[in-house]
């Protein structure tokens, strides 16, 4: 079984699975760090934009099915490159495949990020001085962080860490609990937001794009079970979850916190309550089951380039998956800011993989059968899939240089 923003494409241990362990898989799948941002985006975007959510979970769903539809079009596709490969041959596999695989390591990048915001607000005095190099709280984390996982990743059998799905769900329904209770006991949920924040709507955009970035599992999930004709009520039911945590996270995060919301709502939470300590250890330890399997494909993928004749030693992938995970660190150092990094692959990389991929591949694949309606619907979906992620994908690389010139 998967997490969710491991989003690992190409496989999935168990097969067989049953309608309850394809739920847990698809909530994982979909259900993960992006629901710390959701207050953020409601902040960003205003009430109305929260629309935009709900927009999103019934598009997201229509080309979950279209995935389907792609993959029943013709007998050996699993995955969704062999749904790129069907559509446009090679190199239609080739180009998704490098989306998904920059999809991945960005989402390691976002992991090393909230572990030195979320270390860094428990441990605010921590700091390193060492051969005339200080390393402040937020940097010695996120190098902690680096090489606590390092091992993992030197792993490549990692099917025992992919057996922890229900973790993952366990996880992010005690984060939003943890908020309820401590606005419930403490907070208080008083601020009334703003109606529509215009200027700031597509960095909102991208950050509730990002909640429904699963498409790429999707194909496995389906693959897997042992019926599939349940394959539609099993993606209903979990995006009726997770739209539900997501939609109350956001209204409680916001009403608590109004414009003071920060990208990471448990970066708001009081530090002396033992609610507050929950969620954000809770947050802290789950990334460090997800950034192995999160890389694995990437760094195999790299591995493939490795010469025939060296292909079996292990120390050439060790320095690969390493160079892999100082990469991200050192990116992760160059902007830290959790909230429009998210938007940003939202905009540019969700919008491809969940809106805009699904619905061109389905009208290749499926030429000739494809209804009017679903045309329509397709070329819909498409346009504004593009418009989003270009006007999502400006505004939040400005934000950013916004930031990093301040």
């Amino acid at each position: 079984m998967l997490k969710k923003d491991s989003k690992v494409s190409h496989e999935i241990p168990s097969r067989q699975c049953s309608f309850g362990q394809a739920v847990l898989n698809g909530i994982n799948v979909l259900c993960g760090v992006g629901i710390l941002s959701t207050p953020y985006a409601a902040k960003q975007g205003g009430w109305l934009g929260l629309s935009i959510l709900f927009i999103f979970a019934v598009i997201s769903f229509y080309t979950g099915m279209l995935l389907r539809s792609c993959l029943d079009s013709e007998p050996g596709l699993e995955t969704y490159p062999d749904i790129g490969q069907a559509a446009f041959g090679t190199t239609g596999r080739i180009a998704i495949s490098i989306v998904l695989y920059v999809e991945l390591y960005a989402c390691c990048i976002e992991y090393l990020i909230l572990e030195g915001d979320n270390l860094s607000s428990l441990f605010p005095n921590a700091y390193l001085s060492f051969g005339g190099i200080e390393l402040s709280s937020h940097t010695l984390f996120a190098v902690v962080a680096t090489l606590a996982v390092l091992p993992t990743v030197w792993l490549r059998d990692l099917s025992i860490l992919s057996y922890i799905s229900a973790g993952g769900v366990v996880a992010s329904v005690l984060v939003v609990l943890c908020l309820f209770w401590i606005g419930v006991e403490d907070v208080g949920f008083h601020s009334q937001g703003t109606t529509l924040n215009l200027g700031t709507l597509p960095v909102a955009v991208g950050l509730y794009g990002y909640c429904y970035s699963g498409h790429a599992v999707f194909p496995n999930i389906y693959t897997s079970m042992a019926n599939r004709n349940q394959f539609p009520i099993v993606l209903l039911v979990c995006f009726g979850i997770c739209t539900l945590l997501y939609a109350g996270a956001a209204v409680m995060g916001y009403t608590m916190f109004g414009e003071a919301i920060l990208s990471q709502f448990t970066l708001n939470l009081p530090q002396d309550l033992v609610a507050s300590k929950i969620a954000v250890w809770t947050t802290v330890v789950n990334p460090f089951t997800k950034y192995a399997l999160t890389i694995s494909p990437v760094a195999m993928s790299l591995e493939e380039l490795i010469p025939s004749n060296h292909a079996k030693s292990y120390l050439y992938a060790i320095f690969i998956r390493t160079g892999l995970v100082v990469s991200t660190l050192i990116i992760g150092l160059s902007v830290p800011f959790f909230g429009l990094v998210m938007s940003l692959i939202g905009s540019l990389l969700t919008m491809l993989v969940t809106l805009i991929l699904p619905c061109v591949c389905f009208l290749r694949i499926l030429r000739g059968r494809v209804t009017r309606l679903q045309a329509t619907l397709c070329i819909t979906i498409i346009t504004v899939g593009v418009v989003c992620a270009v006007f999502g994908t400006y505004s939040a690389l400005s934000e950013i240089v916004k930031s990093l010139i301040g």
